[in-house]
């Protein structure tokens, strides 16, 4: 029987969030999934992103490359790489990337590009959108949605 020494993983999910914690049974917690980004204003700085990827069905040593991409599809805003290893082919891999003090200067679409050794496994918008505050209404109070 042959036993490979190298197949390049695929990349099971990518998930945008506020938070990642880890359970005491091992699990991971995600919390506020993101879909799009609502900033009061612009340019912004966002405090805290984690972007959760889970690896699997490989074998090998490999490099995971994250990438933020700017409304113009060339800029790249920020880059995060990690390396990982998976051991048999029924294993799985977990990266959890931390994007804090994130810049955003434009209200568009952004393109967050995973790659594994070179090779993209998945690219993915980030909506970025300008809600300004409601001011509040006569008397201090707040109206009622």
């Amino acid at each position: 029987m042959i036993t490979p020494s190298r197949i390049l993983p695929d990349l099971q999910c990518s998930l945008l969030c506020e938070d990642v914690r880890r359970e005491v049974t091992g699990s991971f917690m995600l919390i506020g999934v993101v879909d799009h980004l609502r900033v009061p204003q612009l340019p912004v700085a966002i405090f805290k992103l984690l972007l959760f990827n889970r690896w699997t069905a490989g074998v090998g040593e490999f490099r995971e490359t994250v990438r933020l991409i700017a409304p113009d599809q060339t800029t790249v805003l920020r880059q995060v790489e990690a390396k990982f290893s998976l051991r048999e082919a029924t294993h799985n891999a977990i990266n959890v990337s931390f994007w804090g003090q994130l810049k955003i200067e434009a209200a568009d679409t952004h393109y967050f590009e995973i790659s594994v050794d070179d090779v993209m496994k998945l690219r993915f918008p980030l909506v970025v959108v300008v809600v300004p505050p409601e001011p509040p209404a006569e008397g201090g109070a707040r109206k009622a949605p």
